[in-house]
């Protein structure tokens, strides 16, 4: 009988998946395939052979590669991810290859030409966190190669990778900018044709002002705008012009008009820094490219302590401020486009019929959802806003045929996920919808996690996560999300859905106050919303506040004359809701 005996080895693993795989092939299959096949044999593939390494497989959108050395791994990386910029150069944003690839050394299991074992699953998991464009690797692969490659290190603390037992800290890899493949790949500005604005909303990042003189202030500055761009273009519904065309412009007195029309953007963002007694001063202002107008400016003024964190802190700050802001003036200019309307145009219009949070708000908000698909049948993110719809019509009381309108929030969302289950906030809304009309708990925080981990910056994901661990029985984690959705959209029309989901955890962990006083910021923001008066009817009652609970009960049913709260249970989302349909059956609502 042959002795089968199982190889092990110490190795360093390098795992690699191309970004926004499932929608670069539904744009282009075939061509995305050869494009991907190319960027394979004629870059990578060398690379790893350069650096000593060997290709273990290639999979469907990546690679799986093997080294004997940590640092050979991560200067091919570097090297890999420094070609792929310089290929993705001249093609248009909307067809780039970006590889996300993850690092880790590790024990390895060896099955003939194959390679298993938590190194592997570690570097796998490690490229699913990874930017597109990036590097992110493991703490023991970090420790080993500090001081032996150019580059810099940010720290992404404990990070919680699927399927992986305990919590791992993560980095990601800042090229050094000085580097020579660092510089502008693109012809200069004065070369370049003004180019049209493309159909969706546009922006472009241009390099932050260095008032100190300090060039280490420089380099933070210059990192600081990628991660910013890096934020930005993780909105599959902005347009956001590469690092390498917006640093075209570094060191240059510009008229912003003119870098608008060079760069072919409506919307320009712009700043400065400034280091004094170990603080530093951030300004960003945002400005409308084509009229000039100044939209939003701020000034934030930090202790410089750890630099990273701040440079994520601020960049935080600023997408949170200008997303929605970008998004409220699209859809101000989409009403004053009557002809010729595209599916971005009626989706936009379709979330502001959606914001209205009306049964002819939402009945039109479908309405136009389905006109963007029919122009657009590949548009996910519209799918799941009319699945979305369907979904409130039921929890909300207007649906005429409720069995129609579950069917098709449940066909409306598969269908989201098949057309693009890479998109954050395309994952956030079917996630949402699926825990009120399917109750797959498991399966929907799952896609919750996903959606947050592909854009920490989404207000839409966060308050998604929040409702769908509500509608799970774990508050404690709603709590936290809705908290974070929050603070990353603090003017965001969409609020008082939040404010309620919050008030409805609160119940659930007996903070009463708290749930009144999320319920009445609700109130403020839009009266008219039932469920704010389902919170405070319950909350009220709870504390035993008798007079204002039958208040809050009285105009519910104003509100919403037919409701009962058997109705309200077999509409879905409350399975974990005891503490609160006890409160409504104490302020005598009917059931």
């Amino acid at each position: 009988m042959t002795d089968h005996r199982v190889e092990r080895r110490l190795a360093a693993i390098l795992a690699a998946d191309v970004a926004g795989y499932s929608r670069l092939t539904g744009l282009d299959e075939e061509g995305t395939h050869v494009r991907l096949r190319e960027c394979l044999r004629g870059l990578a593939d060398p690379k790893i052979s350069e650096h000593r390494g060997k290709v273990v497989k290639h999979t469907g959108d990546g690679m799986l590669a093997e080294f004997g050395s940590i640092v050979d791994a991560v200067r091919c990386a570097i090297e890999v991810q420094r070609g792929m910029a310089e290929r993705n150069a001249t093609v248009p944003q909307l067809k780039r290859i970006e590889f996300r690839i993850g690092i880790h050394v590790g024990d390895i299991i060896v099955d003939e030409n194959d390679i298993f074992g938590d190194g592997v699953n570690i570097a796998a998991r490690l490229e699913g966190i990874a930017e597109p464009g990036g590097i992110c690797i493991s703490d023991d692969a970090q420790r080993q190669i500090r001081g032996k490659v150019d580059a810099v290190f940010a720290d992404m603390g404990s990070q919680n990778l699927k399927n992986i037992a305990e919590p791992m800290r993560a980095w990601r890899l800042r090229v050094n900018a000085g580097h020579p493949a660092g510089a502008p790949i693109e012809p200069p500005v004065d070369s370049v044709q003004v180019l049209a604005l493309p159909d969706k909303p546009s922006i472009a990042v241009l390099p932050f002002e260095n008032m100190s003189g300090d060039p280490e202030q420089e380099y933070f500055a210059d990192g600081m705008v990628e991660e910013i761009i890096t934020a930005l273009s993780r909105f599959k519904w902005l347009f956001v012009i590469a690092r390498n065309s917006s640093f075209t412009f570094k060191g240059r007195a510009v008229d912003i008009k003119e870098v608008g029309r060079r760069l072919g953007v409506r919307y320009v963002l712009e700043g400065s820094v400034r280091k004094a007694a170990g603080k530093v001063r951030i300004t960003g202002q945002l400005i409308d490219a084509v009229t000039g107008t100044h939209i939003w400016a701020d000034r934030f003024e930090r202790d410089l302590t750890d630099i990273f964190a701040l440079q994520d802190e601020v960049t935080v700050a600023v997408v949170s401020a200008i997303q929605p802001k970008l998004l409220q003036i699209e859809i101000g200019l989409s009403a004053r486009r009557p002809e010729n309307l595209t599916a971005y145009d009626f989706y936009l219009r379709a979330m502001q019929q959606h914001y209205l949070m009306t049964a002819d708000g939402l009945a039109e908000a479908i309405r136009l959802a389905h006109r963007a698909l029919e122009l657009d049948p590949r548009f996910g993110f519209v799918a799941a806003l009319a699945g979305l719809a369907h979904m409130q019509n039921i929890l909300w009381g207007h649906a005429v045929d409720p069995q129609l309108d579950r069917k098709e929030a449940v066909r409306l969302l598969r269908l989201a996920l098949s057309i693009d289950d890479g998109d954050a906030e395309t994952l956030a809304w079917v996630s949402l919808t699926s825990a009120y009309m399917v109750g797959d708990c498991e399966s929907e925080i799952e896609l919750a996690d996903r959606a947050v981990a592909l854009n920490p910056n989404s207000y839409r994901a966060w308050t998604a996560r929040g409702s769908v661990y509500r509608v799970a029985g774990l508050p404690d984690e709603a709590v936290r999300s809705f908290e974070r959705a929050i603070r990353l959209s603090p003017l965001d029309p969409r609020l008082p859905i939040t404010f309620v989901g919050m008030g409805m955890a609160f119940i659930e962990l007996r903070r009463f106050d708290e749930a009144i006083a999320a319920a009445n910021k609700c109130r403020r923001q839009n009266a008219s919303y039932s469920l704010a008066y389902r919170c405070l009817a319950s909350a009220f009652a709870h504390l035993g506040r008798d007079a204002e609970a039958r208040e809050a009960a009285a105009l519910l049913l104003q509100l919403d004359p037919a409701f009962t709260i058997s109705a309200m249970i077999a509409r879905g989302g409350y399975p974990n809701a005891q503490l609160l349909i006890e409160g409504l059956r104490k302020a005598g609502l009917p059931e």
